[in-house]
């Protein structure tokens, strides 16, 4: 196919800003879709109240007068003949338009009606009539330098020239089954919609066609990593793992035993281990992680467990340590903190094989570490990592197996997308012992209230998170910050407790001292953003007070509150806020991760469960997960059919999407 630069009109300036929007291909050109349409419907003048809005189209009927004030300020007068009648038109700032607004040309006005002076302001003039009744302007996301105009003129073009040649991912069977447009008329008409029942048509169409190679990819993926026998060879000592049982001073739950044998069958598995294991705040996904590094221990093999924060790393390998005790197992704790003379010493023994465990962050997958056996690969928070961690390991010839673990409980319709070529292992049951967190909504006027409360638990030696959504003042915001808190709860308590901040511009080390402080109780409360939703365990800390409650998803609120409620003591979880109260109250009656991530999937789309984008294939272009879950599960059923059946294993298309596929993730 021709390049970008080939479309007529595009110059080295507009290639520049379309490559900096993310459109490098025609392709890429011809499915940016208009994020919105803006419905023109021609108005009766007669028919149109004072002060209402007004879209009219009509001829120029006399020459523009352009009258220049102070400041830079201008305003245009004509005359305007139309449909219903003559209306007076008069636009602010815009002289540019001026030499195009000639004696009888035709434009369409967009503005307000002044009954009384029979004068439209205009609000916007396009240089065109209305050819309908009714007119659908498409939309796009753009940037500075490039207008909608040019998006759409630039977009036509390409399909005018290329549209024979831009890919259909859609296999002629499913075009038939529900009698689909051809993929170069789709785009002509989701540009340029004549009708918004044509324009719903495509949409569907296109959605369809996304979601179809997108399953594809999953369903793909997951099969051929069924049927490759890329496993390691893995005999695990049964009776060695049940001794370690013994000694674990709880009873394990039925969903942790559950989990137990799912990874203890892949470890055994021809294949390789692909699994995403989740369960809510609290529910034990560390120790089902520990057994299996034992297990994959006890097969002759290394383990690596990769944390998002170095101080979660230090509780992970702590509490490794302790999990192991009596065993032979010798554990390594690697970070960026860890020293030279140190570093060289862990190099060492992952090289040799001296040790079997290591824990740390990011620094386990730089050049240095050569592994000798590495046979697991378990990554803590996975949504706080990229993508490439299993690419890196690959690099260095390795092909462990791989556990993901997410305290993020992830709704089913997200899952099937996201991690569609995992397997996953779900923990539900909390560990006995385990306290529901009270949650209270409260409103900023209640603020004396919440103090009361705060106070209470410090009376009784307790310490407490207290969270706000920025860091620093900004001009247009009025949201609370972690200073202004600072300086509110040093007002509040005086000099009785030590008051501190940790927010995500810290540097790491920074950050570490004072979670480390407020771990051993000396520092009382703990101004924070939601860097302390994945942190550190503080049994003694009973208490969350979160301000802005409202700008938090649900899941993000419930992650917080799973800081406290980690002691034997009652904890309770404060939500500050004067609006979006009734979607907070869904936190004070429910406790359930994945209930409230349902929740807050229905409410916010899949986009804010995480706070991040993830891997490029969850950044749809036209489908959203959220609302097009019907089309998704069509997609997925139609494109395992068309995976499966051999009858298309010729097929041009088949091959250019396994290809495809092949390229981006062998």
């Amino acid at each position: 196919m021709a390049e970008l630069k080939d479309v007529k009109g595009i110059g080295p300036k507009s290639l520049s800003l379309l490559n900096k929007i993310g459109i490098n291909t025609i392709e890429d050109l011809v499915t940016h879709y208009p994020f919105r349409y803006d419905v023109l419907e021609r108005d009766d003048l007669s028919k149109v109240g004072d002060g209402e809005k007004i879209v009219i189209d009509g001829k120029v009927e006399s020459v523009p007068i352009l009258m220049r004030f102070k400041a830079g300020l201008n305003k245009m007068n004509f005359r305007l003949v139309t449909h219903s009648g003559i209306v007076g038109v008069s636009i602010f700032n815009r002289a540019f338009l001026k030499n195009q607004l000639r004696v009888g040309s035709s434009v369409t006005v967009i503005g307000k009606l002044d009954k009384l002076k029979n004068v439209i302001t205009a609000s916007d003039i396009k240089m065109e009539a209305l050819s309908n009744k009714v007119k659908i302007e498409p939309v796009y996301h753009c940037t500075s330098g490039l207008t909608n105009k040019n998006m759409s003129t630039y977009i036509n073009m390409a399909l005018l020239v290329y549209g024979r040649d831009i890919p259909d991912y859609i296999p002629s069977e499913y075009i038939e089954k529900y009698n689909f447009l051809n993929k170069k008329t789709s785009l002509n008409v989701i540009h340029n919609p004549s009708t918004s029942e044509k324009l719903k048509e495509v949409t569907i169409r296109l959605k369809y066609e996304e979601l179809f190679e997108f399953m594809f990819k999953i369903n793909y993926l997951k099969q051929i990593n069924k049927k490759k026998n890329n496993g390691l060879d893995r005999v695990i000592d049964r009776d060695k793992l049940n001794e370690l049982y013994k000694n674990i001073p709880f009873k394990l739950t039925n969903d942790q035993l559950k989990a137990v044998d799912e990874i203890l069958n892949d470890l055994e598995a021809p294949h390789r281990m692909n699994r995403l294991l989740q369960g809510d705040v609290g529910s034990g996904k560390t120790v089902v992680a520990f057994i299996g590094m034992y297990a994959n221990y006890l097969a002759g093999y290394q383990s690596a467990l990769m944390a998002p924060t170095e101080i979660l790393a230090t509780q992970h390998y702590n509490n490794l340590v302790e999990f192991l005790k009596g065993t032979d197992v010798k554990v390594a704790l690697l970070t960026g903190s860890t020293s030279k003379k140190d570093k060289t010493s862990i190099y060492k023994g992952l090289e040799d094989g001296s040790i079997n465990m290591v824990i740390g962050t990011h620094a386990l997958i730089q050049d240095e570490v050569v592994y000798n056996n590495l046979g697991l690969v378990i990554t803590d928070e996975q949504h706080r990592f990229g993508v490439h961690q299993r690419a890196n390991l690959q690099n260095k010839g390795l092909t462990p197996d791989v556990l993901y673990m997410s305290a993020t409980p992830i709704p089913r319709t997200y899952a099937l997308t996201i991690f569609g070529d995992m397997d996953v292992s779900t923990i539900k049951e909390r560990p006995k012992g385990r306290q529901k967190i009270d949650t209270y909504v409260k409103k900023n006027s209640e603020i004396k209230d919440v103090l009361e409360i705060m106070y209470k638990e410090l009376k009784k030696g307790h310490q407490m998170y207290v969270i706000a959504p920025l860091i620093e003042e900004s001009e247009n915001s009025d949201l609370t910050t972690v200073n202004e808190l600072k300086e509110q709860m040093i007002l509040a308590f005086k000099d009785l407790y030590k008051i501190d901040i940790v927010h995500g511009k810290m540097s790491s080390g920074a950050k570490d001292i004072i979670m480390d402080q407020f771990k051993n109780n000396k520092v009382q409360i703990l101004i924070s953003t939601t860097v302390v939703e994945v942190g550190v365990d503080v049994p003694n800390a009973t208490t969350m007070v979160i301000f802005d409650a409202d700008r938090f998803g649900l899941s993000t609120l419930h992650q917080l509150r799973g800081r406290v409620g980690r002691g034997t003591s009652k904890s309770q979880c404060i939500l500050i806020s004067d609006s979006d109260t009734e979607r907070l109250k869904i936190m004070e009656k429910e406790d359930d991760g994945f209930v409230i991530s349902e929740e807050d999937f229905k409410l916010r789309g899949h986009g804010d469960l995480f706070g991040t984008k993830q891997s490029g294939d969850m950044s749809f272009k036209i489908a959203s997960i959220k609302n097009d879950y019907k089309i998704l599960l069509q997609a997925k059923k139609d494109s395992k059919e068309y995976l499966l059946n051999k009858d298309t294993d010729n097929d041009e298309l088949k091959i250019k999407l396994i290809n495809s596929i092949s390229l981006k993730e062998s």
